[in-house]
Parts: structure tokens; sequence; C-alpha cells
């Protein structure tokens, strides 16, 4: 029987410990390790060479999404599946650009999380059925654009969302601000403007305004 290493990626030590004591007794299955941060996370990556990790997205220091394309950078054939609070499109695609083979939440039962990592230890990629109708009604909603609608969106690699709150970055609304006019959370608004700032080459708000200016937003 091949055992399924894996390491555990969460900074909640509470969270940890449940997954933990999930995985602890299952026959094909071995906790190689544990990380609270992202940062933590690729080094634990290199060094442990884990068959699957369970990547939580918001963390301090280099969030799961960035961690997960670091890993993959330098070993592509590990298995990340996101394991997160966060119901939003733009994670879940953000996810699964960044080479995520699973995503599901962290109310998922045992059984789906133990179903997700073998399918992914075996090269295959799954998502829980939440995820999986987010899926569908998101291509089914995606078929009425155009191409041309969308060659024609400013900076085309940013999700709506992340364009949305690029936007209201280039007018001046601070985090908090966005948080609440999109009814996200401080984290989730955090996430997209480290994407955001990845995405348009920049290191700080500053230039992101200058960017999206430039393009017209914030205008």
């Amino acid at each position: 029987m091949n055992i399924i290493r894996i390491l555990i990626v969460d900074d909640h030590t509470i969270f940890r410990d449940g997954l933990y004591a999930i995985l602890a007794n299952v026959p094909d299955m071995e906790v190689a390790g544990e990380a609270g941060t992202g940062v933590e996370a690729v080094a634990q990556a290199a060094t442990l060479a884990p068959d699957v990790i369970l990547m939580d997205i918001s963390m301090p220091e280099l969030n799961g999404i960035e961690a997960t394309q670091q890993v993959l950078a330098a070993k592509p054939d590990t298995g990340v599946i996101m394991l997160t609070m966060l119901e939003d499109n733009d994670s879940l695609f953000a996810a699964m650009c960044a080479g995520a083979r699973g995503y599901i939440l962290k109310g998922a039962d045992k059984a789906e999380v133990l179903k997700t990592i073998r399918a992914v230890a075996h090269g295959e990629a799954l998502f829980g059925p939440a995820i999986a109708a987010r899926l569908t009604t998101f291509f089914q909603n995606a078929r009425g654009v155009s191409h041309q609608e969308i060659d024609a969106l400013p900076f085309p690699d940013l999700t709506d969302r992340e364009r949305e709150v690029l936007e209201l970055i280039a007018t001046g609304v601070s985090n908090p601000e966005i948080a609440q006019q999109l009814s996200i959370s401080a984290k989730t608004v955090s996430n997209h403007i480290s994407n955001i700032f990845n995405k348009l080459q920049v290191v700080d708000r500053a230039q992101a305004i200058v960017k999206a200016r430039q393009a017209g937003l914030g205008g």
C-alpha cells in the first residue's frame, strides 16, 4: 500500500490539529509536517517533498495562492488542495490558475476531505460538490460574454473582483471601506490586493493607482 504523505498548512493551530486528528488513523495517509504561514509552507514543501498539501488561502507573510505558485514552480508534481472558508469565485479561479488540483470548503465532512486527497494524490483534479456547482454557474453565465468584450477590459489578467478592488483603490478607498462596500472580509481584500500587485507587477499601492488611472480606472 502506497502511503500518501501530507503537509497541513493553516495559520490556525486548532484547525491544523483538527485535520491531524482526521488523518492520523487513516491507513493510507501520513501527516509529514505542518506549517502556519505561506513562507513556512514553501520551505516545508522543499524539505519534506509531500505528495499532497492541504493549503489555506488566507495566511500571513505569503497567502496560499502565492505559496502554491512557488511550491509548484519548484515541485510541479505536488498535489495542492485549497482548504478554505472563502467561497467567492475569485478565490476559486485564482487557486485553479495557481495550479491547485482540489478546492474544498472547511465545512466539508471527513469523507469529502479523504476522497479529495486520494484523488489528487493519484494525479486527478477534484473539486467538492459546492465548488463544482459554482464552476457550472460561472461558465453558464460567461457564455454571453464575447471575446471582444473580454479583450476590451483593462488588465485582462485580473478577475472581475480584482478589477473592482483596483478601481476602488484608484479612487482612494481604504481596505476597510473596500471590505464594507463589497461585503467581503478584510483578509479577502488583502488577498485580492496582493494578487493585483503581482499581476500588475507593482510593489505598492501608489504604483497600482498610477497604472489604474492610466488605464482609465478611478477617474
